[in-house]
C-alpha cells in the first residue's frame, strides 16, 4: 500500500483584484506551491451570484495550498490582513499527500 502523509489545504476565496498583493504574501512566506482557480459561481449571506452579473471588482478566485500543520498559523496571519476588509472565505482541512517532499 502507497504511504501517505497528513498536511492541512488552505481554500482562499477572494476578489479577484486582490489577488496579487495574496500572491505576493505567499511567496513570501515560501509557501511551496498554490493553484488558483476562478470562482464562477456561488452563494453566501448575500445571497447568490454568477461571475456575468458581477463587476470586475466583484469577480472572485481561489487560491489552494498545501502546507504543513506547524506553518498554517504563519501563512494564515498574513492571508487575513489581506482579507480583513474584504469579502473572503478561508477554509482549513486536513488532507493526505502521497509526496510529502513537495510541501
Amino acid at each position: 500500500m502507497m504511504q501517505t502523509h497528513p498536511k492541512k489545504k488552505l481554500e482562499i476565496i477572494i476578489e479577484a483584484p486582490l489577488l496579487n498583493r495574496l500572491l505576493d504574501k505567499l511567496e513570501r512566506l515560501n509557501v511551496s506551491g498554490y493553484t488558483v482557480v476562478p470562482a464562477i459561481a456561488g452563494k453566501g449571506s448575500g445571497g447568490a451570484w454568477r461571475e456575468g452579473q458581477l463587476t470586475q471588482a466583484g469577480h472572485m478566485v481561489m487560491v489552494i495550498c498545501i502546507t504543513s500543520e506547524e506553518r498554517v498559523p504563519e501563512v494564515l496571519k498574513p492571508v487575513y490582513d489581506v482579507l480583513a476588509r474584504h469579502i473572503g472565505i478561508v477554509t482549513v482541512s486536513d488532507v493526505q499527500v502521497i509526496r510529502a517532499d513537495h510541501f
